[in-house]
């Protein structure tokens, strides 16, 4: 086939979509700033075009038409989302590979999405439309306190307030009111009650606006700040039946809808009644459609093009079945110890590999990690045929993966799948916060003692980390703001080099024991 499709995103989003491009032999073609001349998506790509902003709608479609692309795929962020977009990509002439203008309206208003979802009797918490903070004290004298204020137009965490006393209302409403009108350009908002400890299970949809199948649920309740960190499929939290109840949901809203493209829908499981709520839906490809790609065997990015292109899905309900289980983590270039983004070049790169793991990235070694957009740099994920076997082959691929030249969260995700929590599957939306602090002091202390091993090895005159320390090598993204000693700082990026050869060098250097007669 020698259609044109234009990705209309960057990073690993836009590498992922050209390679399912490329795959069905449609032509990628795509855009990058001026801050990505040199972005890795663009080795992917065709032809691309230079645009002042992957937010400006009329040079994205400009841009399309230029290269003649009959079609345009937005990822994910940025314009996704966006019924004005794709209104004006069918206003141009050309296909949006999405959801209808009309679906993403509704999708994107969480007050409308409420009310079907009443009429069709698919379950939702208490909620009521929050003009003042009049309304948030009235609802909570009724259903109590913790209650949790949410922008009607939005999603990703933005626009949420937790709130946990009478005191607090005020402040949290003109927070999250701003917050959603910077956002989302809509300061509506919306109260409900705050479920402490409850799972957030998403079901991935696929539908022609007939035929609407769906490809099981993913578990997404290790979050951060309302922010997914560590995705699963499928969950290891519910039963079979409530896994049918909770599908039986999804599909039920999705053919109201009458659904068109890839969508999610996203449920909160109260673990104490064992009751499903729907939050929202996601008219969208989401981050997290890797590990549902993995346990379907389904390319959800084709599904999207062919039913874009041709207004049809040729995947029936009982031909889509679970093999095994996968998890995603998401790698950021971030200072793991306090969050913050850390911008760089990527000076040395090398990702994992073995059974069952995938690795979506976006960089690779030279690549500039700007601070102007979002820190996610690549994702890993892992399928095993049991979900042991993919826990035990995420953590040998996190040990296995290098990234040099900025901080990243990596060290954080290690802890994060080794605890006992997430082996037992028991882990809520609240165990990061809960446990956030100590995973940090883990850290610490595993860079205590790589400082304090390479200490030790200058001082007893080791070969190889004198002529490292010689040499001079410079050290990025090194967590400054603990005030690590020069010298530890030094020794940790010494211990980052000498890792992997030095226990092999100690067991040559060892000495056979002495044998006695």
């Amino acid at each position: 086939m020698s259609t044109r499709i234009m990705i209309a995103n960057r990073g690993e989003i836009a590498v992922r979509i050209a390679r399912s491009l490329i795959e069905s032999s449609y032509i990628p073609v795509g855009v990058y700033t001026k801050e990505d001349e040199n972005a890795l998506h663009r080795r992917y790509l065709v032809e691309d075009r230079e645009v002042s902003s992957y937010l400006d709608i009329k040079d994205l479609v400009d841009a399309a038409l230029e290269m003649g692309a009959e079609a345009i795929h937005p990822g994910y962020g940025f314009l996704s989302e966006n019924s004005e977009f794709a209104r004006e990509v069918a206003r141009r002439g050309l296909i949006f590979i999405g959801p209808t203008p009309s679906i993403i309206d509704l999708a994107g208003d969480k007050i409308a999405l409420k009310i079907l979802a009443e009429k069709i009797e698919v379950p939702v918490l208490p909620w009521c439309e929050v003009r003042g903070p009049e309304d948030i004290y009235e609802f909570a004298r009724t259903h109590g306190y913790p209650v949790i204020i949410k922008a009607v137009g939005g999603g990703g965490g933005r626009g949420c307030r937790v709130v946990w006393s009478s005191s607090e209302i005020e402040k949290a409403t003109e927070a999250a009111r701003k917050e959603a009108e910077a956002a989302f350009r809509d300061p509506r908002l919306y109260v409900e009650p705050y479920l402490e400890h409850a799972k957030h299970i998403e079901v991935q949809v696929l539908g022609d606006g007939d035929n609407v199948v769906h490809l099981y649920e993913r578990e997404c309740s290790v979050q951060r700040r309302f922010q997914k960190i560590v995705e699963e499929a499928p969950s290891p939290s519910i039963t079979h039946w409530e896994r049918e109840k909770l599908l039986e949901y999804a599909v039920t809203l999705a053919k109201q809808l009458r659904y068109k493209s890839a969508g999610t829908i996203e449920f909160l499981f109260d673990n104490k009644r064992r009751e499903f709520y729907l939050m929202e839906v996601n008219a969208r490809l989401q981050v997290e459609h890797p590990i549902t790609e993995m346990i379907t065997r389904v390319d959800i990015v084709k599904k999207q093009v062919e039913i874009a292109l041709y207004s049809v899905l040729d995947l029936k309900q009982n031909n889509v079945e679970v093999h095994g289980h996968s998890i995603e983590v998401r790698v950021y270039a971030e200072n793991p110890l306090t969050g913050e983004p850390s911008p760089g070049v990527v000076m040395r790169y090398r990702e994992p590999s073995g059974p069952g793991i995938r690795v979506d990235s976006g960089i690779a070694e030279n690549s500039k990690v700007s601070a102007k957009y979002d820190p996610l740099v690549a994702k890993v994920i892992a399928w095993g045929p049991t979900r042991i076997v993919s826990i035990s082959r995420l953590k040998m691929a996190l040990e296995d993966y290098t990234i040099e030249g900025v901080a990243t969260n990596i060290p954080l995700l290690k802890y994060v799948i080794s605890s006992e929590e997430f082996a037992s599957g028991t882990y809520t939306t609240e165990f990061f916060k809960e446990k956030e602090n100590y995973f940090k002091e883990l850290i610490k202390e595993a860079l205590e003692l790589q400082s304090a091993t390479l200490i030790a090895l200058l001082e007893l005159g080791d070969k190889s980390v004198k002529e490292l320390y010689e040499k001079k090598i410079g050290i990025r993204g090194v967590i400054s703001t603990e005030h690590i000693k020069r010298l530890k700082r030094s020794a940790w990026y010494y211990y980052t080099q000498l890792k992997y050869s030095l226990p092999t060098r100690i067991r040559k250097q060892r000495k056979p024991p002495v044998k006695h007669k």
